[in-house]
């Protein structure tokens, strides 16, 4: 396996990270939109990737977005296009699609219960040969529910991937609390109070506008809104019982993980130069961004997609 190397006009991690989400074009694949209703009442939208043949024909790929992403981001469509012998299957959380979720709770980096719905889906339509990838946000996400499963996922998941993952959240919110990220937090702080602030219209009583007032950083929100909306006593809480990095000893499943060491949204636990599991491999290239990874001989794939596909396939890259 060859390791990644930049071009030389993205010399860090910013810029790594930046360049690829605001100026890299994948084109239209064809993808229809399923509205999966829950048990709760509450829906996730779909997006199926269907390649010629029937969809038990082929193994399907499931993809988890990160924060405030969705499934038509660049790095998801990007790595549905470079497996074109899979199916795929990328779903957005609740609120991720475009359309405010019903309930009262939302997502986010811990909420397995929904990718759980999401696979068995798949699973109830007749899928044997499952393959997840995950990124940041949906590569905790991923991980957490590997793990929690255990060999009961073996039964249907081969393998799995996980780029740029906050595998510890506590550490990985200071360090997007940073100044130099303060653009990211910014960006990412402004989306989540808008969906926040129109679902207080919806439940006046659970969030108030003392609520949405003391609100002034990304911990502010989780310590104010995640946590407590999901059964959490704050944002500490929260981190601590949905990092990733706890269950990744529990995974039965051959799995990869790549967090670039220059990462601006990871701190050092999320770097772990070894991890004690038999099923989870660990990359840490010293270059990458957060979800970048933009090829120096860029030829339409990222380094992340050829890396995946390797994996996946079990080829050399």
């Amino acid at each position: 396996m060859h390791a990644y190397k930049p071009p030389i006009w993205l010399p860090e991690g910013h810029s790594q990270s930046i360049y690829p989400a605001l100026f890299r074009e994948i084109p239209e694949t064809n993808a229809y939109t399923e509205r999966l209703e829950l048990p709760d009442g509450d829906f996730l939208d779909l997006d199926w990737h269907i390649r010629s043949g029937e969809l038990i024909q082929k193994p399907l790929l499931i993809v988890s977005h990160g924060l405030e992403g969705g499934s038509r981001r660049h790095y998801i469509t990007g790595l549905i296009r470079s497996l074109p012998d899979f199916h795929a299957l990328a779903w957005n959380y609740r609120s991720c699609s475009g359309e405010p979720n019903r309930n009262l709770r939302f997502y986010h980096s811990g909420a397995t219960d929904d990718l759980d719905y999401v696979i068995n889906h798949a699973i109830s339509l007749g899928v044997r040969d499952i393959f997840l990838a995950g990124f940041s946000l949906g590569g905790n996400l991923t991980l957490k529910w590997l793990g929690e499963n255990g060999e009961k996922a073996s039964k249907f998941v081969r393998k799995a991937v996980a780029f740029s993952v906050p595998l510890h959240l506590s550490s990985s919110s200071q360090q997007l609390a940073r100044w130099e990220n303060r653009l990211y937090t910014h960006r990412f702080l402004q989306t989540l109070l808008e969906k926040v602030t129109e679902k207080s219209a919806r439940y006046p009583q659970d969030i108030t506008p003392a609520m949405l007032s003391s609100i002034g950083s990304l911990y502010d929100f989780d310590d104010v809104i995640t946590g407590p909306l999901h059964g959490f006593k704050d944002a500490e809480d929260y981190y601590e019982q949905n990092s990733s990095l706890y269950f990744l000893g529990g995974i039965r499943v051959p799995t990869l993980v790549v967090n670039a060491k220059n990462d601006p949204f990871l701190s050092q636990e999320c770097l772990p130069e070894v991890i004690q599991s038999g099923y989870v491999q660990i990359e840490l290239p010293k270059q990458g961004g957060h979800c970048g990874f933009f090829p120096r001989n860029y030829r339409g794939e990222t380094w992340s997609e050829q890396r995946a596909k390797a994996w996946f396939k079990e080829i050399e890259i």
